[in-house]
């Protein structure tokens, strides 16, 4: 089985590897550069735009240059405002070969103000992590979870619960599709 992860973040194609591989035993898992077109720090529905803008754009990479896959995966982190507070999550998108579409989302976390000012007026969450972290690049590690949360959860952690909410639709096709 091949599966497609429409990124070169190392953290989100090994959450697909990690995924992929406890339903389906042996895979390959490619991360590919893809736009997710949507704004640099998501917001609201564009979380879900971006996660399926970037399965698509697999999907179409496949098609044009007659790969064999089986499974797109798209996954965009973003913030989103609930209940009068700013969280982040993740969303998985996963598209098979049929375009059927299977979404899932992570868990979320609550952010502080002083971050969400920051990230409302065009920052982006990893970049202000790595000032109030101290740690470089964050994103391809342990995220700000990782760094909120003192370890006890990381991006991988999140991802991995998104794709796998993302594959119940497969996973249950006559319910589903």
């Amino acid at each position: 089985m091949k599966v497609l992860v429409g990124s070169e973040n190392p953290v989100k194609i090994e959450a697909a590897k990690e995924v992929f591989s406890k339903y389906f035993g042996q895979i390959s898992v490619t991360g590919v550069k893809v736009s997710s077109k949507v704004s640099t720090q998501p917001v609201d529905e564009e979380i879900f735009e971006g996660a399926k803008n970037r399965a698509l754009e697999l999907k179409k990479l496949k098609e044009e240059q007659n790969l064999q896959v089986d499974f797109f995966v798209g996954i965009e982190g973003g913030v989103k405002k609930l209940y009068s507070k700013w969280f982040a999550l993740g969303v998985g998108c996963v598209i098979d070969n049929q375009a059927k579409i299977g979404y899932g989302l992570s868990p979320s976390f609550e952010l502080p103000e002083s971050i969400v000012e920051q990230l409302l007026s065009g920052s982006e969450l990893g970049e202000v992590m790595e000032k109030i972290s101290g740690k470089d690049n964050i994103r391809q590690r342990e995220g700000a979870i990782g760094f909120l949360s003192k370890g006890m959860m990381d991006r991988k952690a999140l991802y991995v619960d998104s794709l796998i909410a993302a594959l119940v639709p497969f996973l249950n096709k006559e319910l589903y599709f």
